[in-house]
């Protein structure tokens, strides 16, 4: 255990000197400045395989296939104006560095993978051997494919990818988050957390600025599921990023009341919008359905405008807000933020 507690400490200590002054963000072939990245797609995913931890294996599907039938949508929104995609799928659920990169190099897009463990879904997606871990030997894990690239590929994540239950969090979860804050200390990737209801959303965050991360750290995933979007203001004032990631044709409308409401409040400057669409499915004919990216550019944009938000607030959700969030930088909690 004092081995791993000295690792850590010289990962920390090379993190903070390796980020300082830098603005950029991690893409699959590599930094990009965060300036440069455009309007974003903050949360989609291009494959998932939902066989579970302890019988995914390679060879389930042929990223040959995959490639020719998500190639197409990825097009589609590029010509629409999208420039950075982050692709959210974690490792044990179809994370697959290496086609994100053909998509990336087919269609000059950025493209963001991540490091991490999704312990959503009763933990169904973590193998079972990591489910004794400590946070610093999960921390270890995810810091190295920062350090060295994903399984040989050299290709690094570009966020922290996490899950938790929709209720309160168990202690394995505690200790995934723990995991995610000493990682980003280490490396300045930005966590994002599989969540929805606002109890485990800010226990999360507590759990964090205990750890010493600041709450600008942390994206609340799935955040449109909370009803009460007090709460959301709630959290984007201490700092979080709020996530709104279920756009699809049917709720426009109630996307562009809740923008209203957070830009109201004053929070429009903490908000992410995306869909959660896509996806290949190794375990269905020809991957199943795709839904496309594209509600975002045909729909709610339009509206956006015809309720009064201004080519700078739109700029603002899609663009700055992302490229903030997103940047490599490390945030560490301080006496202010711990007490709001």
């Amino acid at each position: 255990m004092k081995s791993i507690k000295w690792l850590i400490i010289f990962l920390l200590i090379a993190g903070c000197t390796k980020q300082e002054g830098k603005n950029y963000i991690m893409t699959v072939n590599g930094s990009v400045s965060a300036d440069k990245s455009g309007v974003w797609l903050t949360h989609e995913h291009l494959l998932v395989d939902f066989i579970g931890a302890d019988s995914i294996h390679p060879g389930r599907y042929d990223r040959t296939e995959v490639v020719k039938k998500v190639l197409p949508y990825l097009r589609q929104v590029k010509d629409k104006g999208c420039k950075t995609f982050v692709e959210c799928t974690p490792e044990y659920l179809g994370r697959d560095p290496e086609l994100l990169r053909i998509l990336a190099d087919s269609t000059k897009m950025n493209i963001l993978t991540n490091t991490g463990f999704y312990g959503a879904v009763n933990n169904k997606y973590i193998p079972s051997s990591a489910m004794s871990l400590t946070a610093e030997e999960m921390a270890i894990i995810w810091i190295k494919e920062w350090e060295t690239g994903i399984a040989g590929t050299g290709i690094k994540p570009g966020f922290i990818k996490i899950a938790v239950d929709r209720d309160s969090l168990t202690d394995f979860h505690k200790t995934i988050i723990k995991a995610a804050a000493i990682t980003h200390l280490a490396t300045g990737l930005v966590i994002a957390s599989h969540t929805g209801p606002a109890l485990p959303a800010f226990q999360q965050i507590e759990v964090l600025q205990e750890a010493g991360v600041d709450p600008s750290a942390f994206i609340w995933v799935h955040a449109s599921s909370e009803k009460d979007s007090s709460k959301l203001v709630e959290a984007a004032k201490k700092g979080a990023w709020i996530s709104l990631d279920n756009l699809n044709e049917l709720n426009v409308g109630k996307i562009v009341e809740k923008l209203k409401y957070l830009k109201e409040k004053g929070v429009l400057g903490r908000v992410l919008i995306s869909h959660d669409a896509g996806w290949y499915d190794p375990a269905k004919e020809d991957g199943g359905d795709f839904r496309p990216f594209t509600t975002l550019f045909d729909k709610l944009i339009p509206e956006l405008k015809n309720n009064g938000f201004t080519k700078n607030d739109i700029k603002t959700i899609l663009e700055t807000n992302p490229q903030q969030a997103f940047a490599v930088k490390i945030r560490k909690a301080n006496i202010k933020s711990k007490t709001l």
